[in-house]
């Protein structure tokens, strides 16, 4: 069946300058983390990606190692861009990274020259892609200098083999140096990928103010703390979650009675805002203007569309975020 985007598309999704660039991202970005691999369904895949782009997602996040199995996720996106997208490609932000191990050996993961050069070059294969608008650092190496990595990020723009680059779990220290390095070297930071949620504030602890003070974008990923942070949980395990996948990363031993009490008294302040829980979380990080766009994963359209339209409500009262701090501190 041949896909024709919806006419309306950019009417009802927010966009946002990520830091002090002219790039506009959407406040929602669709990540293929989980459910895009070669061990989940190709066709479900290509709904959630179509209908995506009709709500006015535009930008799509991919890495190397994503699937399972590692690869798999950034060939199943090609078949579907192709397919279906092929004629708005300047329409997407598509982004990867590199990072984590992708084969074996001394130079398949972290952060040398070597490995961030051959996983983008492997990266665009499977993309079909002469270049992607955004390439990270997906982790900080510790054994590599920050200058081998930056300058390879700053290598991997004049190559033209990405528009923009950028860095994700780079704590607040790791950020300014590696910052620092490539205004030197005259390719900036465009935009940090950290892992942010009501459920992980470390963000917080400095990371955010660095991103403000450097005019750098924040792209949450997590900020749903990978299902926990949705209705799925509240009444136990169901067959169909991550934490019920022996190859997700969200395990069942982390979901604890004392957790589970949290989310379920944030579901019912969400409930008085009318608002599923999901869509207050992500509205939560979206209240701060520091922050570009939140990724959210999905296994089903539904969650996409219920997702996108916690953007009609972003607004909390000085009460309802006292309150949100005070059930997050609790025991």
């Amino acid at each position: 069946m041949t896909y024709t985007p919806a006419q309306n598309r950019y009417e009802q999704m927010k966009y946002n300058h990520c830091g002090k660039s002219g790039l506009l991202l959407p406040a929602i970005s669709l990540g293929m983390w989980h459910n895009f691999g070669d061990v989940d369904d190709f066709q479900n895949a290509r709904v959630m990606i179509c209908r995506a782009f009709d709500l006015g997602i535009t930008h799509f996040d991919l890495a190397n190692n994503y699937g399972p199995s590692p690869g798999s996720a950034e060939q199943n996106f090609a078949k579907i861009l192709h397919r279906d997208l092929a004629a708005h490609r300047d329409e997407l932000i598509i982004s990867t990274k590199a990072g984590y191990l992708m084969w074996p050996g001394p130079y398949g993961e972290w952060g040398s020259k070597k490995y961030l050069i051959a996983s983008l070059d492997q990266s665009l294969k499977r993309l079909g892609l002469d270049y992607v608008d955004i390439f990270y650092s997906h982790r900080p190496d510790p054994d590599t200098p920050f200058e081998e990595t930056m300058a390879t990020l700053d290598q991997i723009v004049r190559q033209g083999k990405a528009l923009y680059v950028g860095i994700s779990s780079y704590d607040p220290r790791q950020t300014a140096e590696a910052v620092e390095i490539l205004n030197q070297l005259g390719t900036r930071c465009l935009i940090h990928q950290p892992r942010y949620s009501m459920l992980d504030r470390t963000a917080e602890n400095g990371l955010l103010d660095v991103l403000e003070t450097h005019g750098i974008g924040c792209i949450a990923f997590c900020p749903l703390a990978q299902g926990l942070l949705t209705d799925k949980y509240l009444d136990g395990i169901p067959a169909d979650s991550r934490a019920a996948k022996p190859h997700g990363f969200l395990q069942a031993e982390k979901i604890t009675p004392q957790l589970i009490k949290k989310v379920r008294s944030l579901n019912e302040l969400a409930k008085q805002r009318s608002q599923t829980l999901a869509q207050m979380a992500l509205a939560w990080i979206l209240k701060d203007s520091r922050v570009t766009s939140v990724i959210i994963g999905a296994s089903k359209v539904e969650q996409i569309e219920q997702n996108v339209a916690a953007l009609a409500n972003t607004d909390f009262t000085s009460d309802e975020l006292e309150r949100i701090d005070d059930i997050l501190k609790s025991d």
